[in-house]
């Protein structure tokens, strides 16, 4: 639970900021009246009204954040999706499925990308523990995964022939990664990073 205590000039007021601030409704807290306030006389006298507001915070709170935050701007960006939710452990993975996929995915899933990170930090606002959310769009990470385990190899043998290393377009960190636990264990060639973000790229050598 977060507990949070609030001052307003009535007892509903005082409710209404804590919701919006936590972006919670009525349903996902417990209200204790500290003080019922007063109105007062020609202004004077008056008191504010106190509260403590106790947030539930559990696992399908940010389950039905995490879908309410992607069927929102789904919904925002005129794209009708069917939208499905699964959570494991620390995890809530969300797939989207619609015919404008690829407005959803965007240049090599930049709009994907975005929407994930927004929809975590949405999920993750003001929580004291941090849940991972992963966005796919029909599959897309799945196959994307395989495109770059499938290219990291190639170009590691292309290093072998060559003895020339290759430099590999920008890919963001979790890309990067792929490409990095891909070859990590080839006895011939190694891997690392370089370059300033966004256009942070994998180069693959020869070991030394």
């Amino acid at each position: 639970m977060i507990k949070v205590e609030q001052v307003g000039k009535t007892i509903e007021e005082a409710l209404e900021a804590v919701l919006n601030q936590y972006n919670v409704t009525k349903d996902d807290v417990t209200v204790t009246v500290v003080d019922e306030g007063k109105k007062g006389f020609l202004g004077f006298g008056s008191k504010e009204a106190k509260i403590i507001v106790e947030i539930k915070e559990d696992s399908d709170l940010k389950q039905e954040k995490a879908l309410n935050f992607v069927k929102e701007v789904t919904k925002h960006m005129g794209i009708e999706a069917d939208i499905n939710l699964k959570a494991e452990a620390e995890n809530i993975f969300i797939n989207i499925d619609s015919p404008d996929i690829g407005i959803i995915i965007g240049r090599r899933g930049e709009t994907l990308d975005a929407m994930q990170y927004l929809t975590g930090l949405a999920v993750n606002k003001n929580s004291s523990s941090w849940t991972r959310v992963i966005l796919d769009a029909s599959g897309y990470r799945q196959r994307r995964e395989e495109a770059l385990k499938d290219l990291a190899q190639k170009k590691a043998e292309r290093v072998k022939h060559t003895s020339r290393r290759v430099s590999l377009e920008p890919m963001n960190p979790q890309e990067r990664r792929i490409i990095h636990t891909t070859l990590q264990d080839d006895p011939w060639v190694t891997t690392f990073s370089e370059g300033e973000e966004p256009y942070r790229r994998v180069v693959i050598a020869l070991k030394k």
